[in-house]
């Protein structure tokens, strides 16, 4: 089992490295994450993108494109195609968003002739490593999904499952937040989540996976909570994911991670055929690292799988 962001750096050997391939790839800051998870043994890029650029890039930043292949594409747009295309022809395992809009790969990525679209639904699952937590925290979906119907949150939260499965957890456990434990017809958040945890008692979330919902954000992450509320819970203070009830609670929930408490983190996006990596520029070189990092390891669980 994956307990910490590094370890997950110590999963791959030069057999068991994952192909990854870039699209628009050249921008000095995509470059230089590729080049980390390329020293740390996790990948063997595949650069598509501007060739003269990439290059020139990449002289300025040393790094030795020397077995690289580099597939030059003249936008944007044949940047993405070519990127997921590569994928989808099994020639790469998972794909990353370089120095082009998200909505221009996401695009490609869900085209019907090459793409990598499934009868899932897109959404963004960030993993964190927090001083005051026990083991690596899942949070979905504060980045894709605004205001998710029922339906959506199923799949959401099966892409998550799908996710924390990857690290190696035996048993998932999932917290569906509210802002109380109770279902209050006029909170939707409350009514959703009783309905998940239902379906997972229903076994519509497979097997070894515990979802438990309305909770409070208190109960989900700490079992004296529970207890001082006499709340009863089979995974209060031990929940592997947190499944968010709109972007806002996500994201606001996400970004104090991150900026009150210095966790660490690495984002993905699930859903399709593969992972795809989206950095942002905000994002630290340790942070960029961790992502790719975590796409390997997911692309490397569905070919096992």
């Amino acid at each position: 089992m994956i307990k910490n962001l590094d370890d997950m750096l110590k999963e791959f050997n030069e057999q068991g490295q994952a192909i990854l391939s870039v699209a628009a790839a050249h921008d000095k800051e995509v470059l230089i994450a590729v080049k980390g998870a390329m020293e740390a043994g996790i990948i063997k890029p595949i650069l598509v993108g501007e060739k003269e650029e990439i290059e020139s890039i990449s002289r300025e930043i040393q790094f030795n494109l020397e077995g690289i292949k580099i597939i030059d594409a003249t936008s944007l747009e044949e940047s993405a195609k070519i990127a997921v295309q590569l994928v989808s022809n099994q020639e790469a395992d998972f794909v990353m968003k370089g120095i082009l809009d998200t909505s221009i790969l996401l695009k490609a990525v869900l085209d019907k002739e090459y793409g990598l679209r499934t009868d899932s639904l897109l959404s963004h699952v960030m993993v964190y490593q927090l001083k005051n937590y026990h083991k690596l925290l899942i949070l979905t979906d504060g980045g894709m999904n605004i205001s998710p119907t029922y339906e959506q949150k199923e799949k959401i939260l099966k892409n998550a499952i799908q996710a924390a499965q990857s690290l190696g957890i035996d048993t998932v456990k999932v917290a569906c937040l509210a802002a109380k434990e109770k279902v209050n017809p006029k909170m939707e958040a409350t009514v959703d989540a009783d309905k998940l945890q239902k379906a997972c008692e229903e076994g519509n979330f497979g097997e070894n996976v515990i979802v438990e919902g309305p909770l409070a954000f208190d109960l989900a992450v700490s079992k004296q909570a529970s207890e001082i509320k006499g709340f009863k819970s089979k995974i209060s203070g031990d929940v592997d994911i947190l499944l968010a009830p709109n972007i806002e609670v996500g994201n606001g929930i996400g970004k104090a991670f991150t900026y009150m408490a210095n966790a660490k983190s690495a984002g993905i996006i699930m859903g399709a055929k593969a992972p795809i990596v989206l950095v942002s520029r905000a994002d630290s070189h340790e942070s960029k690292l961790y992502s790719i990092a975590y796409g390997a390891v997911i692309a490397k669980s569905k070919k096992i799988n």
